[in-house]
């Protein structure tokens, strides 16, 4: 009897210690190491310096911590996002500074950028609004929204990200480089669209808004 009581008390108390929730991150902390070391590629602000680098501000805070987790490697196992920039950053963050990175970003401001190719905005928003049923892609907006913002915790914020960078993400995807998309869907749809499909969309989605 003694030992049952035993064992149901410590159940009771693991359980009570994973039901905490995690504290929250040090911001103070975040914004100095947003300011000091991911300045150089994505700006203070998260306003990226140039298109090889994402734009992070007003990005999902979930996205944002998944993004980080996959960057690192763990338990072994090679890291689920293979980019050689961002392993070595990642290697130095702990989960808290994650979280609190993946904070900081959230809630800076986007500076979109705009749409430059007149010729391709209405394939591209074709592409987004009603995708194509002749090699089986569909709408992008039916999982990231009319206007590309997202959904938190399931789909990312593309409205007025660089289109360079989109259109690198989509390749990628296409090519199975980035393979960290769950159950493979992004690497699926992008199966299925040409060079020029994903050139006029990743150019429309810069100028959603």
């Amino acid at each position: 009897m003694i030992a049952r009581i035993s064992i149901l008390t410590l159940a009771l108390t693991i359980h009570t210690a994973l039901a905490q929730p995690a504290p929250p991150p040090d911001m103070a902390k975040a914004k100095q190491t947003a300011e000091t070391i991911c300045a150089a590629c994505h700006a203070a602000d998260g306003n990226s310096i140039g298109p090889t680098f994402p734009k992070l501000a007003g990005q999902h805070e979930s996205y944002l911590l998944k993004q980080l987790h996959n960057f690192k490697s763990a338990d072994g196992k090679p890291a689920e996002r293979d980019n050689a920039s961002m392993a070595p950053m990642a290697a130095m963050l702990s989960d808290d500074d994650m979280r609190g990175l993946a904070k900081y970003y959230a809630q800076q401001k986007l500076k979109p950028e705009i749409a430059k190719n007149v010729k391709t905005i209405e394939q591209g928003q074709k592409l987004w609004r009603a995708g194509n049923a002749a090699t089986g892609v569909p709408a992008c907006a039916g999982c990231h929204g009319p206007a590309g913002k997202g959904v938190p915790g399931l789909y990312p914020h593309l409205a007025g990200q660089f289109a360079e960078y989109t259109e690198a993400q989509l390749k990628g995807f296409r090519g199975g480089e980035r393979a960290n998309d769950p159950s493979s869907m992004m690497r699926g749809f992008a199966s299925r669209l040409t060079d020029a499909e994903i050139k006029a969309l990743s150019d429309y989605i810069a100028g959603l808004r």
